[in-house]
């Protein structure tokens, strides 16, 4: 009988996900071509069928199968595919039927709307026009927060939405410890008093070339464009939409090489993880990425811990040049290389250097954590956004837009996101040392243009797992220790002791 039970329940399951897939479409086509006045009625389309996916997702026989399988041999071994399916689905029901159809669908119309709203006030450098849908999607994310019930805080219950199991007071500790192993280091680098030539990368680097040249690299990493394509957006991102269909976006800036290039490799390793997941289990928990932190961790390997070593550009650097003969030609490899990795306290965190760039989520984590508590007021956000930047980074926007309005998470109901970027990073340097000892150096094999081992390699330890394992379980399992800032520190130290002179 449980077989028969687990059948029905995978079918089920598999038809919601394509449902979800639905909505991803909308979602990339609301980014990319979408039409500004047709808002209102995407905004509809979003919301009725989130609740159809909301109302499969807790429909009660679920329950009902769920409560059997648990109890089945089915689930004896809970890292099995089965044993995955039954446990991941299990806690999921749980949490779903905690919310109301009503509040899943007035927060995914509240989304529509404020990633709309977010758009025009971030063109337009003006943050009273954005803050009342703000207010709206913070009251909406405290709702959501109480329905579902936490451990320590309302935050621990969307966290939970990105990384399982992960609480408020366990991230902040983490990026604590790694915010007091690099604020020597940033410091001993700005005492150092060097300054790469970045003038090079303000150059002019047309739009057209930068595309070819992006496509190819993200190509070469491993990015299947029969299985996905390259458009443009705001606000890059990835969205994998089935199993043969991955689309990752960046925007182009002629003014500026950094922004699209290391745009498309990040949204790349998103993309490759997502084409790397089991297509037969599409779907199902094994089929499906464990965490936004280890997500996270595939699009941070690719654009940093390869993207911008030496080694990487020792192979794609005659490229480049050939790609961009005007601002290129007469730049010498080590002068490139030094100014693609200057570190320099900055206002814009998609663009900020790796040294200072969980200083920038420093100030997101708190600032939402405040907020959702009501220990700040939305009118009070742009102020107390100054004010950090001030006391973490010496630096403060001169308006809105590079401020408070840089980011699209917030308008999208995306609460409890941002310290997913800080585990990537730390999950990404930790993954690259286990697979730099496995492979026999990576150096040598990027520097050759060889990047199918560590891709391969990443597809068996992390991608083709799927959920079999907590994102806490898999690092250890993957690397033999638990999470720690160690791996990252050391990578930082190596690169940029050489470029800045440090003993």
């Amino acid at each position: 009988m449980s077989t028969s039970t687990y059948d029905q329940l995978c079918r089920h399951v598999r038809q919601t996900a394509v449902f979800a897939t639905i909505e991803s479409l909308l979602y990339w086509d609301e980014r990319c071509m979408m039409p500004p006045r047709a808002a209102a009625f995407r905004a509809e389309q979003a919301a009725q069928l989130a609740g159809l996916i909301h109302e499969r997702q807790t429909d009660p026989r679920l329950g009902e199968w769920l409560n059997e399988l648990a109890a089945s041999p089915l689930a004896a071994d809970p890292h099995s595919d089965s044993g995955t399916t039954i446990r991941q689905l299990k806690r999921l029901y749980e949490k779903k039927t905690r919310l109301p159809r009503s509040l899943v669908e007035e927060l995914t119309q509240a989304a529509v709307l404020g990633q709309q709203a977010w758009q025009a006030a971030r063109r337009d450098s003006d943050f009273a026009a954005f803050a009342p849908h703000l207010e709206r999607i913070f009251r909406l994310k405290r709702e959501q927060a109480e329905a579902v019930g936490y451990r320590e805080s309302a935050y621990d219950a969307l966290l939970d939405d990105f990384e399982p199991g992960e609480l408020c007071s366990h991230i902040g500790a983490v990026l604590g410890r790694l915010r007091d192993a690099l604020v020597p280091l940033v410091a001993a680098i700005v005492e150092s008093r060097r300054s790469p030539p970045v003038e090079i990368l303000h150059r002019h680097y047309p739009r057209e070339a930068q595309e070819r040249l992006g496509r190819h690299v993200a190509a070469c990493i491993g990015f299947d464009f029969h299985r996905g394509r390259l458009d443009v957006t705001a606000h890059p991102f990835c969205s994998g939409i089935g199993p043969q269909d991955c689309r990752i976006t960046t925007r182009y800036d002629e003014s500026y090489f950094n922004s699209a290039f290391f745009g498309i490799l990040h949204e790349a390793g998103h993309g490759i993880y997502d084409q790397g997941l089991r297509e037969e289990m599409f779907g199902l928990p094994p089929g499906e990425a464990v965490s936004m932190g280890i997500h996270e961790s595939q699009s941070r390997l690719w654009e940093n811990l390869v993207g911008r070593s030496l080694a990487f550009w020792r192979y794609f650097y005659p490229q480049a040049q050939q790609a961009f003969p005007e601002a290129l030609a007469d730049v010498p490899l080590e002068a490139f290389y030094a100014a693609i990795n200057d570190v320099r306290p900055s206002l814009i965190r998609v663009e900020a250097d790796e040294a200072t760039y969980n200083l920038h989520i420093l100030v997101r984590f708190e600032l939402e954590v405040d907020l959702l508590q009501d220990r700040l007021r939305v009118a009070d956000l742009p102020g107390a956004w100054r004010e950090k930047y001030q006391s973490y980074l010496g630096i403060v926007p001169p308006d809105d837009r590079q401020g408070v309005l840089q980011d699209i998470h917030w308008s999208g109901g995306l609460v409890g996101y941002f310290p997913t970027y800080s585990l990537g990073n730390l999950y990404a340097a930790q993954f690259y040392a286990q697979a730099d000892r496995e492979l026999g150096g990576l150096a040598r094999q990027i520097e050759q243009g060889e990047f199918t081992p560590l891709r391969r390699w990443l597809r068996e330890k992390i991608h083709a797992v799927g959920q079999c394992y907590t994102a806490a379980e898999l690092v250890e399992r993957v690397t033999g220790r638990p999470l720690s800032h160690e791996p990252l520190v050391s990578h930082l130290q190596a690169k940029f002791a050489p470029l800045y002179g440090l003993g």
